[in-house]
């Protein structure tokens, strides 16, 4: 038949049904084609994750007690947590500086009593490297007030505290926050109150007898430990390169007020801003402005500058004081 003839109508004058030709139909797309006027990049397909992300840098910490059993116990401790890592243990102040000039730490728990050299005595040097979190037994109002002097970012006394809040004060001296457990607390609050700090006699049981007369920075990381072990001896006096030994500076002369006179001394120890904050019961930008007038009387630009003037080992200009 041709193909312009219709068919035949049946007998109900109906037309003959034809079925219409079967034509297979394209498949379904298991995903929408992509519209070629949106330039963004894909996401990745679920089935096929992209690279792992990086793990974060742990936490890394040096735990220097002379009891081992305390030492064992805050390395499990400290080290079950997925963001932290105790990369190495010391019994005395001696061996805290040396694993801590090798490991360079984020963070220092330090103890108060050990045997040869002690906390007290290796505390200066040790802030100059890492931040110090002072945890012990110790409770004594003066060993606080001397650990804050001298630079320590926090003081825990053993019993005062939980696991989880040792873990969160770790990290918090990492970040430069403060933490203290009751007894410390009440030491600084004692001092708030009535105003002034206790005496500055000799600690109990001879602590910092090893100390040095003025802290002494941190050698170069190319050092090795033994050629900075006599900086934790006793001192009895300091000589020149030429032989000749170092005069005590009139500080008379700087004209620094009382308070400016404590803030220097906390600046030559070592201590930051905060530090000087927290054991001067005033805010930083009151610290700021101790600092800006110390720096005018004793003519220096840089903190450190201003500790060597006050230390006596600044070169003499003859032409200003002091």
């Amino acid at each position: 038949m041709p193909d312009d003839v219709s068919p035949a109508p049946d007998r109900y004058g109906a037309a003959a049904h034809r079925p219409a030709p079967q034509h297979p139909s394209p498949p379904i797309p298991l995903t929408p084609a992509p519209d070629p006027r949106n330039t963004a990049i894909p996401s990745p397909s679920p089935f096929f994750p992209g690279p792992a992300a990086p793990a974060a840098e742990r936490l890394r910490v040096v735990v220097a007690d002379d009891n081992p059993v305390v030492r064992a116990g805050l390395g499990v401790l400290l080290s079950g947590r997925a963001d932290i890592q105790v990369v190495a243990e010391a019994a005395d102040g001696r061996e805290a500086y040396e694993r801590t000039l090798e490991h360079r730490p984020d963070v220092v728990l330090l103890d108060v009593r050990m045997p040869g050299v002690d906390g007290i005595s290796a505390l200066p040097h040790l802030v100059g490297i890492a931040p110090v979190l002072m945890l012990t037994y110790s409770r004594e109002s003066e060993i606080v007030h001397e650990a804050l002097r001298l630079g320590a970012g926090g003081y825990l006394v053993h019993g005062e505290f939980t696991a989880n809040q040792l873990v969160q004060a770790v990290r918090d001296t990492k970040d430069g926050r403060a933490n203290f457990t009751v007894t410390a607390a009440d030491a600084l609050l004692a001092h708030m109150r009535h105003g002034t700090p206790p005496q500055r006699g000799p600690l109990p049981e001879g602590l910092g007898s090893a100390l040095a007369t003025a802290p002494v920075p941190p050698p170069p990381h190319t050092a090795e430990p033994s050629e900075s072990l006599s900086q934790l001896q006793p001192v009895v006096g300091q000589s020149s390169v030429s032989g000749g030994s170092v005069s005590t500076p009139n500080r008379q002369q700087c004209g620094l007020s009382s308070r400016e006179v404590e803030v220097m001394d906390l600046i030559a120890s070592g201590m930051s801003n905060q530090q000087i904050a927290a054991t001067c019961f005033i805010s930083e930008k009151t610290v700021k402005n101790h600092i800006n007038r110390i720096f005018t009387k004793l003519h220096s630009a840089t903190r450190s500058e201003a500790i060597a003037h006050w230390l006596g080992t600044a070169p003499r200009n003859p032409g200003r004081q002091p």
